[in-house]
């Protein structure tokens, strides 16, 4: 008897809380999306300037380089013009530094920012 008397409670996920899941869930996959090609990109820089270290001995051969590669893969937000180009020990060594945004709501946006200098 005492065990019927006594109220079980529910255990399980209410609406609110599924509401507040489902628009995370939202978030998640909509930022994800959007950030998926950013990241496919910022390889794609770091092959080109890459190659363009490798195969490039002045600084107009390492961007004009950069830029062929660039135009290959639809690099689009960094330029040859805007590589640091520098030789360390008779290597050429290229670095650059871009930021993209995505933008989130209302005036919040969530900036990535790249920076990578070639061995």
């Amino acid at each position: 008897m005492q065990s019927i008397a006594r109220r079980t409670r529910q255990r399980g996920l209410s609406f609110l809380g599924l509401v507040f899941l489902a628009v995370v869930a939202v978030s998640v996959v909509a930022i994800g999306g959007q950030s998926v090609p950013i990241f496919i990109e910022y390889q794609a820089v770091i092959k080109a300037a890459k190659k363009a270290a490798r195969e490039g001995a002045t600084v107009p051969e390492v961007r004009a380089i950069f830029d062929r590669a660039a135009t290959i893969d639809t690099i689009t937000s960094i330029q040859g013009k805007d590589l640091e180009v520098t030789k360390h020990n008779e290597r050429v060594q290229v670095a650059f530094s871009y930021s993209r945004e995505i933008h989130l709501v209302g005036p919040a946006y969530l900036v990535y920012r790249f920076e990578k200098q070639t061995p």
